[in-house]
């Protein structure tokens, strides 16, 4: 078979393996962790990429983050699917797709094999570990990272192979490019220093003609490792900013070292055996037993041995384990960022340096026992010594990639939506009150108010100063009714984090709701404070004055609304709807007309500015304002009820019976009295 041939054979075979492992992607969701404040619920992206959504991705910090080209891709796939989670999924896997083949394709053009390149090629593509990566929209970052990554090794190489200015500045190019998806490429120079190693041979200690010299290859990397330390200074300013790194206070680094030891190990068990995995693991604190961390420890430094020893036979070995040790040190929890202890994410780029070690070193692992028991027999005639045909070799990993393929494509069905998501957690994890947290959540948004305050309690029973568990009960109690509850676990939240913006809003409306509306007023000041350019605060303000008879200042907070939100048609339909009840007519027809030329096909707006012309007595007007109600939205039960009481008002009571019969139609009871007196006036026909 020629080589051309080989390599497109392998080529599609990978494709094909990372299609039927990551099929089911497409008839997912997107989830309630991360996914909201990425993507569904962030409306600085909606509208694509634009001047505002570009400059945006740059300057912010949202999510404890900063990679602008993460939003910026997010952003183009907002433009181009809007809200259709198949697009955002379909991006993600094609990312991967093209990873797969670059990997593939990288290591032939270093080493010449083309099989042992494809199998870590296949293992990359299918191992469950990544489904997380491809799987979860969020997670974008890491296969569009890894995409810079693979093609900052390609530049390397080509460079390598002829050094000089002008092959070297697409290196730091693409590098400085990747760095603006995700900050794990902070590890990539490293691995540029294995590579030289082997497979590309750019120093050779010991050999006559030795090459490079060590200190100069890593001289030439200097300014990789400069934008690798600026960036690293940057991503734990915003992430400590953010509130996302954990402080010594909380976790000691005594704690996190014990679980980087054990973490390391779980990582490679979770490889040879892929189960048990989930979206988020529970940190265990300083409760690892003792005898579980010395073990770890021991163990990776038996395996660093047995890698680094015989490496002048066999480089690769060394190469693979030391980029899989080099590669998770930003992310083994050293600097703990967030409440995990490890996440399957984490694995996406290091594992390539175990697949390598793998698929070099078993076949000469046998290779040297076939020398062994020729040798032998040589000896003796014996026919000792173990044999695995290269045949055997082939299918075995045949075997690997299918069964592989099998599990990921399982795997992936737990990321079908956030409630299988979570309990998927739940059921391997055990106590976990991130996962309970999120669970309920997922149930709140399906309706099911009882299952989300079960899980809310759950996780509430683990992590008693969980302060969103405390919001999120009280908004599932409140859902039922239980009003006092809800209020206590809203103060509850307050009580543990007093600058909680969402829990002031939920106990004012909780409060006005009950009538006690001056302590009401007082956290919707409260929330104004913390949020002084969120609309919404000031028209929930602005009903709540009104109720007390504070019109002035109910009218003052109603016109703040519609100052900070312009082009919001519901905004200005809000601020509509409390300036009529105010009675504020005139006022209110001003902000329906924006409202409606905001949003021309706003049905409701007309329908309501239609009332407002009717309590004026101007029936045309308000007569022409329900017919463009129906025109927009012809079951519109209301617009047709108000259309016939105005067409009574003016004398035609044909056509009012017709409107009547219509609003019966769909399901509106008409009002007694108006059907009492249209009958006054003429039989019904």
């Amino acid at each position: 078979m020629g080589d051309r041939r080989k390599l497109l054979l392998i080529g599609l075979g990978l494709v094909l393996v990372t299609l039927i492992g990551f099929w089911r992607v497409f008839g997912c969701e997107f989830t309630n962790y991360d996914d909201d404040r990425y993507i569904t619920e962030n409306t600085r992206i909606h509208n694509g990429i634009t001047r505002e959504s570009f400059i945006w991705a740059f300057k912010t910090n949202a999510c404890a983050n900063w990679h602008p080209l993460t939003w910026l891709s997010h952003a183009l796939d907002c433009g181009l699917f809007g809200p259709n989670p198949a697009g955002h999924h379909a991006v993600n896997l094609l990312f991967h797709a093209i990873n797969v083949l670059l990997l593939f394709g990288l290591l032939w053009r270093m080493t010449g094999a083309a099989w042992k390149s494809g199998f870590v090629a296949a293992l990359f593509a299918i191992h469950p570990l990544h489904v997380e990566s491809v799987a979860w929209i969020s997670e974008r970052k890491d296969v569009l990272s890894t995409f810079f990554w693979l093609l900052t090794m390609w530049m390397y190489v080509r460079y390598a192979e002829n050094p000089g200015p002008k092959r070297y500045l697409p290196v730091v190019a693409v590098f400085g490019v990747g760095l603006l998806a995700k900050p794990m490429l902070v590890t990539l120079p490293f691995v540029l220093l294995l590579m030289d190693y082997w497979p590309l041979h750019r120093f050779n200690p010991g050999a006559a003609k030795p090459g490079e010299k060590p200190w100069k290859l890593l001289w030439e990397k200097a300014s990789l490792f400069a934008m690798a330390a600026a960036s690293s200074v940057v991503t734990y300013v915003v992430q400590h900013t953010g509130g996302a790194v954990s402080p010594l206070e909380r976790m000691s680094f005594g704690v996190r070292l014990a679980n980087a030891f054990v973490v390391y190990v779980t990582y490679l068990a979770k490889m040879f055996w892929p189960a048990k995995l989930a979206v988020i693991y529970p940190h265990p604190g300083p409760s690892l037993p003792m005898w579980k961390v010395v073990g770890a420890a021991l163990l990776l430094a038996c395996i660093t041995v047995l890698a680094l020893v015989p490496a002048r036979r066999r480089r690769y070995t060394a190469v693979g384990w030391l980029w899989y040790l080099g590669t998770l040190v930003p992310v083994i929890g050293l600097v703990q960022v967030g409440e995990q202890a490890m996440a399957d994410r984490y694995t996406y780029v290091p594992l390539i340096g175990i697949f390598i070690a793998i698929a070099w070193g078993v076949p000469d692992l046998f290779s040297e026992r076939v020398k062994g028991k020729k040798s032998e027999r040589g000896k003796s005639g014996a026919s000792g010594g173990f044999v695995v045909p290269p045949a055997a070799l082939a299918a075995t990993a045949g075997v690997v990639i299918v069964l592989l393929t099998a599990a990921t494509w399982i795997q992936v069905g737990c990321w079908h939506d956030s409630i299988s998501l979570f309990q998927h957690a739940i059921a391997v994890t055990g106590r976990n009150y991130t996962a309970e947290l999120n669970l309920g959540v997922a149930m709140d948004v399906k309706g099911d108010v009882d299952g989300a305050i079960t899980h809310y309690s759950a996780a509430l029973e683990m992590n008693p100063r969980d302060f969103k568990a405390h919001n999120n009960l009280g908004i599932a109690l409140q859902a039922s009714g239980r009003m006092e509850e809800a209020v206590a676990h809203y103060q509850a939240a307050l009580r543990i984090r007093p600058k909680f913006a969402e829990a002031h809003g939920n106990l004012a409306n909780a409060l006005a709701q009950v009538g006690n509306l001056e302590e009401a007023v007082a956290h919707y000041a409260r929330l104004i404070e913390l949020r002084p350019e969120d609309p919404h605060a000031y028209f929930l303000l602005g009903k709540a004055l009104a109720r007390m008879g504070r019109i002035d200042e109910a009218a003052g907070a109603y016109h703040e609304t519609v100052r900070l939100a312009p082009g919001d048609p519901e905004a200005h339909y809000n601020v509509a709807r409390a300036l009529k009840d105010l009675g504020s007519l005139d006022e209110a027809i001003a902000e329906y007309r924006e409202t409606i030329r905001l949003n021309p096909n706003h049905s409701e707006a007309h329908n309501n500015l239609g009332n407002v012309f009717f309590l004026q007595r101007r029936l045309d007007e308000a007569i022409g304002e329900y017919r463009e109600a129906i025109r927009i939205h012809p079951e519109n039960a209301e617009a047709h009820h108000n259309l016939a009481a105005s067409l009574m008002t003016k004398g035609d009571y044909a056509e009012a019976w017709r409107e009547i019969r219509l609003c019966e139609q769909y399901g509106f009871r008409p009002h007694p009295e108006l059907v009492r007196t249209l009958s006054e006036k003429m039989p019904p026909p």
